[in-house]
Parts: structure tokens; sequence; C-alpha cells
């Protein structure tokens, strides 16, 4: 069975730091392409990072500016999203996703594999 399996979100104050993850059950990570999005309440799904299957292209989205990186230990078959200096506004659910090919697409309908989602809230 084909899974995604996100952890580590939760509450965390403005300027903290989180490390989401996320453990791929199934199949390899090794040749698809990786990439974390985001929704906030009333808002469609964005995306925050992705990288081809190749590492050689990575995309973040413009929010972002230098506080997320992405990146995946093929050996867990696991990806990663730390997450630095949170703001209030950086609350979501966080979602994992993958697809086959090589080229990092950051539209939401490329990918055809999900996970769950875990929640990020970023709160004093």
């Amino acid at each position: 069975q084909v899974q995604l399996v996100e952890s580590g979100g939760g509450l965390v104050q403005p300027g903290g730091s989180l490390r989401l993850s996320c453990a791929a059950s199934g199949f390899t990570l090794d040749y698809k392409v990786i990439g974390w999005f985001r929704q906030a309440p009333g808002k469609e799904r964005e995306g925050v990072s992705c990288r081809s299957s190749s590492g050689g292209s990575t995309y973040y989205g413009d929010f972002v500016k230098g506080r997320f990186t992405i990146s995946r230990d093929n050996a867990k078959n696991t990806v990663y999203l730390q997450m630095n200096s949170l703001k209030p506004e950086d609350t979501a659910v966080y979602y994992c996703a993958a697809r086959s090919g090589s080229y990092a697409y950051t539209q939401v309908e490329k990918y055809n594999y999900w996970g769950q989602g875990t929640q990020v809230t970023v709160s004093s």
C-alpha cells in the first residue's frame, strides 16, 4: 500500500522552529519529485517547496524568503521540511506530496501521492 505519513506539526510561538517529516511506504522516493504544500482555512492549497527527482532544482514559495529548507533522506525514504522564523501566517495544514517524473511542478494537480496532512499553528 502506497502511503505518505507526515509528522512533526504542532503549536509553536512566532519566531520558533519546527521540522516536518514525511515517511513513505509502499514505494521509494529516490526517483520521485517531492513537495510540501499547505492549506490555511478558507484558502486554496499552495506550494511551499518542491524538489526535482535529481535534487538539482528546488522551488520555494515567495512567502518562504529563506526560512524553510526541504530535504530528503533516501536511506530512510523520508522527506523533511525545516521551518524557521515561523510567523502566524504560516498557520496551516501542511501536506507532503510526490510525483513520478523529474520536474518540480508546483501545481497541486501534478502530484498523485499525498499524505494526510499535519497541523502547524503559530501563535503566542
